[in-house]
């Protein structure tokens, strides 16, 4: 269950970046990778929103200390 943790963070963390482009230099990464609306891109966008979900749900464990 750790490895999923952790992919959540990465994903959330690509995710945070990808929309720090977007806002400061209006340069979607993702968008350039995968192409604009593509199935690959539509994907990544949704793991990264699934994974936020994911880590939001899962702030229950932290204060248990157990959750990476």
């Amino acid at each position: 269950m750790k490895i999923l943790n952790w992919l959540a963070l990465v994903l959330v963390i690509v995710g945070g970046l990808n929309w720090g482009l977007v806002g400061f230099l209006n340069f979607d990464l993702v968008a350039m990778i995968f192409g604009t609306m593509t199935f690959l891109s539509r994907a990544v966008y949704s793991l990264v929103g699934l994974s936020a979900l994911y880590m939001l749900f899962g702030l229950t464990k932290v204060k248990e200390g157990n959750w990476l």
